[in-house]
């Protein structure tokens, strides 16, 4: 059995939006983030069963959730949406949340998604969904890192 420094530990991130909800994952050996998917998110909240199967299919050891800030640095409009989501997957799934500024996150996402449908290595257009499960991608990249704000969520 490999000692605990060389188990690859599983993370997935979450970039929290009013309709979407984008999810990657990574890991703690190759320091980078792979997006999944984008879950929805209604009115009465996010998509549980859906974000229940994602735990389910790849147990995590810790969750990351991006914070909107607006450019100045003030929370963003989301900010407390945000707060309550990362509260709420601590709570259910009794596992470590930390949090990370995800400014510019959506638009780097879809610069990135641009340029590789210009360079022809994406063929299909480029929808909401792959810019948000993009973005939750950008976010655990900057946490593995060592990116993460001090404030517990």
């Amino acid at each position: 059995m490999p000692s605990p420094d060389t188990r690859a530990q599983l993370f997935l991130a979450f970039d929290f939006g009013l309709r979407r909800i984008g999810v990657a994952t990574g890991d703690s050996i190759s320091g980078q983030a792979a997006p999944l998917t984008a879950v929805a998110h209604h009115d009465s909240g996010p998509d549980w069963a859906a974000i229940d199967a994602l735990l389910k299919a790849y147990a995590p050891r810790q969750l990351v959730v991006g914070t909107p800030y607006n450019v100045d640095g003030s929370p963003g409009k989301l900010a407390g949406a945000a707060d309550g989501f990362a509260a709420a997957l601590r709570q259910r799934y009794q596992l470590p949340v930390a949090r990370v500024d995800e400014r510019w996150s959506s638009v780097e996402a879809g610069a990135e998604l641009k340029q590789r449908r210009q360079a022809g290595t994406r063929r299909r257009r480029v929808q909401r969904e792959d810019i948000d499960s993009l973005s939750a991608a950008i976010i655990l990249e900057r946490w593995l890192a060592g990116e993460q704000e001090d404030r517990d969520s």
